[in-house]
């Protein structure tokens, strides 16, 4: 039973041209463009096609909710949504799914994420951990080649590859999200990215040059090559791109929402990663996988508490373990705290910056896993007492050397004198891919997902007949087995996650709802645009599009190249090395893709996506003022 988000007083009325349809607040209304009591997955009217084009622009502002995301079909789609009736959940899944038609590369039904909520009505915000898990009979050697006995080539070999898969936790999120605080059924929101998907998307740079890059790991696979390599080439930018076995995956979801965990689809996501789809001209060598039926069945999206803490009068609320985001996040903005940040010189405030994102970096290396197999201890990470303790090494004339060693949390005080350092794992495989929306509603209600395959083009693993791919997101996980280590390979386990979605209040209400892709930048990314917008007192468009730089306690620090243009000496001279981002699986050269809204007097937001990072995003507003 769903249960209603918005005064029960309220009336919704959904403008379906020629007739006005009015549907009482939570009660199960026919989906738009069809009659009551059709089946699910039925083709809507031609009018479902008559929604206003969203056109691909930053910033958008006005009432009534918005949807950011990187592409304009996706908020396109959760517009709709809002506009004839949904919350901000129903708005939210309906996006991601557009995103998995157009967005293929970054994330999909084969992946998992995290979804936060904050309930207008009730005033509390609950989070969804839909992370992957590692196959129940998966071996602790499993990315070491029996060959050779040396651990396989990270790529393109481990993450090419049915070991690295792991149980998809996407489908889960979705189907849990709109039971517990949806108002539309699953198949309302899920048709109009099957006709996305059946009519298709106009192929752009970014996709085109997304599955150049993957062109030899795609090749390998005779499902993927079918699909993405149609006659072994590239899709041409301006042309339309279908997805006819997608559409027809989401309609059967419509119908079943236990399809991916019970019946056929676990059978044959089982048998494609045990057995790969290969070509015979590959010179990959694939590893095989570990994933059985069983493992599907006992998968369960975590419906758990947020991580919160405090920063400069706001409660900053986001993900608690598997992931890292909320807890390295949380813990970088309290080290922080204790400096006047807004009067420093901009050289004096992003030294600052960079030193605590090693610090907490440092902390999450040593603690931070999968709560359900780690004692993670998330308040101690999260103490202000910890976190003072940690400014102490923090020095404003000089860089500290990296690595910089974990705090204990067993013993702090806040006092300098007792700084104890521990041990720290620097093991960071996690890919620049994945992808973040930001949606809200009329009634305040307020989701920030961010959802990933890992890897752009993940496992490069297409199910046959089912037209999305596999994640490969086991390699997330620290690939030598270490019993200390909080992220080791486990059976059943969630590998650590970086990522971040996260929401501020104000008094309790909504102030600002953000996060982004990026892998480990994805938890440098949120925390330097709270740094930009609170202590440096950028608006949110300036906050986001300012250039980044990502301190992960690495010896280097990956930058931007406006970023070293403006800070590269300054920084420098204050014993930061800092060197152009990008990694080995792309040329990007930038750091994050982040959306976000923020919330001001009188229904008022302000909805943000990227100018020019990865194509540039599309933010939309049911109202634009």
């Amino acid at each position: 039973m769903r249960r209603p988000l918005r005064p029960l007083a309220a009336v919704v009325a959904l403008s379906l041209a020629p007739a006005l349809l009015v549907v009482a607040p939570g009660s199960a209304a026919p989906r738009p463009g069809v009659a009551a009591g059709a089946a699910p997955g039925a083709a809507p009217s031609a009018v479902a096609e008559r929604d206003p084009q969203v056109p691909k622009q930053a910033t958008a502002t006005g009432r009534g909710g918005g949807v950011t995301s990187v592409d304009p079909d996706a908020t396109r789609i959760g517009l709709r949504i809002l506009r004839r009736g949904g919350n901000a959940v129903d708005a939210a899944v309906a996006t991601a799914a557009a995103l998995g038609v157009t967005e293929p590369y970054s994330a999909g039904v084969g992946g998992g994420g995290f979804f936060v909520f904050h309930d207008a009505r009730t005033g509390k915000t609950r989070t969804i951990d839909g992370r992957e898990t590692a196959p129940g009979a998966i071996p602790r050697d499993a990315f070491v080649d029996p060959a050779t006995g040396e651990p396989y080539p990270f790529t393109p070999d481990l993450v090419t590859s049915g070991v690295s898969v792991g149980v998809p936790g996407t489908p889960a999120t979705w189907t849990t999200a709109l039971e517990r605080w949806g108002t539309r059924s699953l198949s309302q929101v899920l048709v109009p990215s099957a006709r996305l998907a059946e009519r298709g998307f106009v192929v752009d740079p970014t996709f085109r040059s997304q599955t150049d890059d993957n062109r030899e790991r795609f090749a390998a696979f005779t499902t993927t090559r079918k699909l993405f390599l149609r006659g072994g080439k590239l899709p041409k930018v301006g042309s339309r791109f279908r997805n006819p076995d997608l559409a027809a995956t989401y309609r059967a979801f419509a119908r079943n929402p236990d399809l991916f965990y019970r019946g056929s689809v676990p059978r044959e996501i089982s048998r494609t990663v045990r057995t790969p789809p290969t070509t015979r001209v590959t010179d990959l060598p694939v590893p095989k996988g570990y994933l059985r039926p069983g493992d599907f069945r006992r998968y369960e999206a975590e419906v758990q508490a947020p991580t919160r803490s405090r920063y400069r009068g706001y409660q900053v609320i986001g993900m608690a373990p598997s992931s890292s985001g909320g807890t390295t996040v949380g813990e970088a903005l309290n080290i922080m705290k204790g400096y006047r940040l807004r009067g420093m010189s901009r050289a004096q405030a992003l030294h600052h910056y960079l030193e605590a994102g090693a610090l907490a970096f440092a902390d999450r290396g040593a603690y931070v896993g999968d709560g359900a197999f780690v004692d993670v201890p998330v308040d101690d990470l999260l103490s202000q007492e910890f976190a003072d303790e940690r400014a102490c090494g923090i020095d404003p004339a000089q860089a500290a050397p990296k690595p910089v060693p974990a705090g204990d949390v067993d013993d702090y005080d806040g006092d300098c004198a007792t700084a104890a350092p521990r041990p720290t794992s620097l093991e960071d495989h996690e890919n620049i891919s994945t992808t973040h929306l930001t949606v809200s509603d009329r009634w305040g209600n307020v989701v920030a997902y961010t959802l990933t395959i890992e890897q752009t083009g993940g496992s490069g693993i297409v199910v046959p007949g089912r037209g999305f791919l596999l994640n490969n997101e086991l390699t997330d996980f620290s690939l030598t087995y270490d019993p200390a280590d909080p992220n080791r390979l486990e059976p059943g386990k969630r590998p650590r996650s970086s990522m971040a979605p996260t929401i501020l209040l104000r008094d309790g209400k909504p102030f600002l709802a953000l996060g982004s892709p990026g892998g480990s930048t994805i938890i440098t990314t949120v925390l330097q645009i709270l740094h930009n917008r609170i202590d440096r007192g950028m608006t949110l468009p300036q906050a986001v599009r300012a250039p980044r730089a990502s301190p992960r306690n690495s010896a280097t620090v990956s930058a931007e190249p406006l970023f070293l243009e403006r800070f590269e000496s300054v920084l420098e001279a204050l014993g930061h090395d800092l060197v152009p981002a990008g990694d080995a699986f792309t040329s990007a050269a930038e750091i994050g893709a982040a959306t976000a809204i923020e919330f001001g007097p009188e229904g008022r937001i302000k909805v943000v996506a990227e100018p020019v990072r990865r194509g540039g995003g599309a933010a939309g507003v049911v109202s634009p003022r």
